[in-house]
């Protein structure tokens, strides 16, 4: 009778701490360099979820690993709500595909909610002089090697795109990665390297402000926010599709309440127009999902790129 009461006990008090969760402040680890595009996703989302939850959302940014460090930290982390992660393809579809890691993408995290989708785009130094996608294969074709492609890392969405377009067109180019998108763009914008592949939602204040020049869009139509970059299969490139898309991660076996609570926040920030707006602004759909379908979503993602990997024999650079 005394165990049994001593586990009525336990349940009572842990059901209490649901109820009253969150009690403190909850913390959003960012896999990549600060003022990247996860970064600005981060923040947006976090400070709206902050007032809905009642309590501060920090982030924090964990560069590294090409996002390795970030997850195998979360995933280490108390199950208690306390500790999420901003995960997104890299992470938890290409680079686990793409190499052993000491974090598995499904097993070690409980899903919450997908958050957006962005298309990637192909930018060049405006002084490379690279008129269109052909021009840059022609140049390659006479001079191999000529140009430098930036990445946010081995195993990430621009690293994917780049060498989906070397074996597209079968041209030869340097890789360069870098710990986040962020760098990769300053030293694309300042000419050390000469061509990227970020996602729009990274990109696209560089193109407006003319700091970068748009090439073409690596996926299946034109983006209405630039609507006169053609994609680069119009350009007469096959093959080279690739959708990131950003969501938010708790440790695994996190309590399936504070997962909930945290996908009702998530959802209703998301459903706030002027957080969409703002996404929208910056080239990413913000799009909402309960923990099941997101999870689903990583484990077909993950199939996906174990596969692309294997048939393209994309290797770590």
């Amino acid at each position: 009778m005394k165990k049994l009461g001593a586990f009525a006990l336990s349940i009572c008090i842990a059901g209490a701490a649901l109820a009253a969760y969150p009690e403190r402040a909850i913390t959003i680890v960012v896999p990549t360099a600060p003022g990247g595009g996860n970064d600005v996703m981060a923040r947006t989302v976090g400070q709206k979820m902050s007032a809905l939850l009642g309590q501060p959302v920090i982030v924090e940014n964990k560069a590294g690993a090409n996002g390795a460090i970030a997850s195998e930290f979360v995933a280490r982390a108390p199950a208690d709500g306390y500790t999420l992660m901003l995960g997104y393809v890299a992470t938890h579809a290409m680079n686990p595909a793409l190499q052993k890691l000491r974090y598995d993408p499904v097993a070690d995290f409980a899903p919450i909610g997908l958050i957006a989708t962005s298309q990637t785009l192909m930018v060049a130094n405006t002084k490379a002089g690279i008129q269109g996608a052909q021009d840059l294969v022609a140049q390659l074709r006479a001079k191999p090697d000529k140009f430098a492609y930036a990445s946010a890392g081995n195993g990430t969405a621009p690293h994917f795109a780049a060498e989906l377009f070397k074996i597209s067109t079968g041209v030869s180019m340097l890789g360069v990665p870098y710990k986040g998108a962020a760098p990769a763009v300053t030293d694309t914008i300042s000419g050390q390297t000469q061509v990227m592949f970020p996602s729009l939602f990274t990109a696209l204040p560089f193109v407006k402000s003319g700091q970068l020049k748009a090439i073409g869009v690596a996926g299946p139509k034109r983006s209405p926010l630039l609507p006169d970059v053609p994609t680069l299969k119009e350009q007469g490139i096959e093959g080279v599709d690739v959708q990131q898309w950003y969501g938010l991660f708790a440790p695994a076996r996190t309590p399936p309440e504070i997962v909930n609570a945290l996908n009702k926040a998530l959802r209703q920030a998301l459903a706030d127009k002027e957080i969409a707006r703002r996404l929208a602004a910056h080239g990413a759909d913000a799009e909402s999902s309960t923990p099941a379908q997101f999870g689903e979503l990583v484990k077909t993602e993950l199939a996906k790129w174990r596969g692309v990997v294997q048939r393209a024999q994309i290797r770590v650079d």
